[in-house]
């Protein structure tokens, strides 16, 4: 018998394969804008031969992995528990014998399983047929970079949560989220890869959880920087993410009841 948790995930996916448009509209969305991106830092290598580590290979992995963990990741926020808060239907969420943060947790992994399959092994095979890719010499290498992308995905919707949770004080999200999505993107390394920036700027990038979105797993599947110490980097801001928002929840819960929730 499943576990709610496990019930969710498998909601999670059959939800999101109902959207067979939607999906269809962002796939062809994402691998035009991967061809936008991909031409603009093949001209940056083109001028030299390389940048910062990046050849044609280099750039066309980069480009074609993070165009297919984008629907998968997702940087960006939902508002729908912004939305939920704002109503008073959070309450009925709250009263569920289940972990809110861990019930949208699961629910994220089942969305990012469809995504997995219809949003990033497309872009990636095409990508592969218009350029050269930079494919893992190992097999163990496919291994770790599956699990930096479970762990990418569990960062994404606990960072998220977190900025979800303003709500309970801000009553409305959207300046938060419209923040969060303007920073993410760019430290996370959606724009350019991270290692384009000076090392102070990116020492100071790596202090924060972006990384782990989206550089990380490319960088585990290009084999480039030190593995491990990227995977750890993953795991302990989960951790501490995981930790900050079970605090923030526990407070908003709290606040919600003295207003009468």
């Amino acid at each position: 018998m499943l576990s709610p948790y496990a019930r969710l995930v498998r909601a999670g996916f059959l939800r999101h394969s109902t959207y067979r448009t939607a999906t269809l509209a962002g796939l062809a969305t994402n691998t035009v804008f991967g061809l936008l991106r991909v031409s603009v830092l093949l001209a940056v290598v083109a001028a030299s031969g390389s940048a910062a580590g990046y050849d044609a290979a280099g750039v066309g992995t980069f480009v074609w992995l993070g165009q297919g963990l984008l629907a998968v990741v997702v940087l960006w926020g939902d508002p729908e528990l912004s939305q939920r808060v704002r109503s008073g239907d959070v309450a009925v969420d709250l009263a569920r014998p289940v972990n809110l943060q861990f019930t949208l947790l699961a629910t994220d992994l089942g969305r990012a399983g469809h995504a997995l399959l219809w949003r990033f092994v497309p872009p990636v095979v095409f990508g592969a047929l218009v350029l050269p890719l930079r494919w893992p010499t190992s097999p163990g290498t496919l291994v770790l970079f599956a699990v930096t992308v479970v762990l990418a995905v569990a960062l994404s919707s606990t960072v998220r949560f977190l900025v979800e949770l303003t709500s309970f004080w801000l009553l409305d999200g959207r300046g938060v989220r419209s923040l969060y999505a303007a920073v993410s993107g760019v430290l996370a390394g959606l724009t350019v890869p991270l290692a384009f920036f000076p090392d102070g700027v990116r020492a100071a990038v790596y202090a924060t959880p972006f990384p782990g979105l989206l550089q990380t797993p490319i960088d585990v599947f290009s084999e480039r920087g030190p593995t491990w110490a990227l995977v750890g980097h993953q795991v302990l801001w989960l951790a501490g993410a995981t930790v900050m928002a079970q605090v923030a929840l526990a407070r908003a819960t709290r606040k919600l009841v003295v207003q009468g929730g």
